[in-house]
């Protein structure tokens, strides 16, 4: 019988090899609209707003942009938005798939909150739908009718909720947390407001009836969130790669810094793009803002371990119960610990690689999948065999985790 826990974890991949496949599909029609849109030259005649020349592949394309109908409207209009909801729909089967089924290993850190495992999806799934209902009320509410004060009432939503997440869940599902609320804001934005004022538009048009301005302000408002949050999205996307981002106690300053690097980013390619100048002033103040993000990274790393750690941790017995767990402990401490600690001893090695540490009881039984798929059935750890594990004690781990799952 093929593994179940190598076939989740090639589910795993599937899904997230899918979600970043949308994602770049998603970003790269959204930054060549949002670049296009600026870019246009509007000194044309005629009824359209403006037109655009561009040579790609071999071929010239004249790009014309109209804000009412042209004199016909075309049978086959393209629609831009299942990049957008594949991208959220991907997302979601991963958060899933890695931070809801593995919970206890990624979701839930009892030195931050002693919550079950079902409270702290409870808190994921209500964050994410409570933090549209209350970001989508404010934009239709009258403090939405400043866009600055909006984009700055935004920030501070997201500080405010990058504070919360470090405060409930583990550092790395806090930051990817952050990122999926943002991602959900994105993606209910096209699909609860741009898509259906654009249709009332288009259906508007077909009907000879001059469309309300309004839908397409409101559209115009909202694409802009977007277009200064994909950015942070991103980085929250890579961020459960590198320790550095998210096992620090300051891992909701260093997101609320991300956020504002987003901006100053974003500014200068809209700058660009819509034929204003060059402000290279804001790479250097990015180039501040990262240092800073730097140095809160590692002042310091860790934060101090919790008395009990040696304890098992519950629902975990199972792990420690099973036939060659004893053997497996001390093949974990010999071969993985001298990396995978809190304070490594390896030469190079400052911290645990992806912030895995192994160096006790109670995180050798937390990643007892990640053992056993790592370096009992494949051979990823240690990297090279450095430091020389035997087959027979990849074999060993192997056994041991299949007793333990086998039910």
């Amino acid at each position: 019988m093929y593994d179940l826990a190598a076939i989740g974890a090639w589910v795993e991949f599937a899904v997230r090899w899918l979600h970043v496949v949308t994602a770049i599909a998603w970003i790269g029609s959204s930054f060549y609209f949002i670049a296009l849109d600026l870019g246009l030259n509007r000194n044309v005649p005629g009824p359209a707003d403006g037109e655009e020349w561009q040579v790609h592949g071999g071929g010239f394309y004249h790009i014309q942009k109209y804000l009412v109908a042209p004199a016909e409207m075309p049978e086959h209009l393209v629609w831009f938005k299942w990049e957008s909801y594949a991208t959220w729909l991907s997302g979601f089967a991963l958060l899933w798939l890695v931070y809801y089924l593995g919970a206890d290993f990624y979701l839930v850190d009892p030195a931050v909150a002693d919550l079950p495992a079902w409270g702290a999806i409870a808190i994921s799934l209500a964050s994410l739908g409570l933090g549209w209902l209350i970001y989508d009320f404010l934009c239709k509410s009258k403090f939405g009718d400043d866009n600055t004060r909006l984009m700055i009432g935004l920030y501070v939503i997201l500080v405010g909720l990058a504070w919360f997440y470090t405060h409930v869940f583990t550092g790395r599902a806090a930051l990817l947390h952050l990122g999926a609320f943002t991602a959900t804001i994105m993606s209910a934005n096209v699909f609860f407001i741009i898509m259906p004022n654009q249709r009332i538009v288009v259906d508007d048009l077909k009907a000879g009836r001059v469309p309300d301005a309004k839908y397409g302000k409101i559209a115009k408002q909202r694409s802009t969130h977007n277009n200064y949050l994909t950015l942070p999205v991103i980085f929250m996307m890579l961020s459960n790669h590198y320790p550095l981002a998210f096992a620090t106690e300051y891992t909701w300053i260093i997101a609320s810094l991300v956020f504002l690097m987003g901006v100053t980013i974003r500014h200068f390619f809209n700058t660009m793009h819509s034929k204003k100048g060059m402000p290279y002033w804001t790479w250097l103040l990015t180039a501040l803002i990262f240092l800073l993000v730097m140095f809160l990274s590692t002042a310091p790393l860790w934060r101090d371990a919790p008395e009990d750690e040696a304890a098992i941790p519950a629902g975990l017995e199972h792990f420690a119960q099973a036939e060659g767990y004893e053997d497996v402990h001390d093949i974990v401490l010999g071969r993985c610990s001298m990396c995978h600690a809190a304070e490594p001893f390896y030469d190079g090695i400052l911290w645990a690689p992806k912030g895995v540490r192994l160096d006790s009881e109670s995180q050798i039984l937390r990643n007892a999948r990640a053992i056993y798929l790592q370096a009992g059935l494949g051979h990823a750890m240690p990297p090279a065999n450095v430091s020389f594990i035997e087959e027979e004690e990849r074999q060993a781990i192997r056994d041991w985790y299949e007793a333990a799952t086998r039910g």
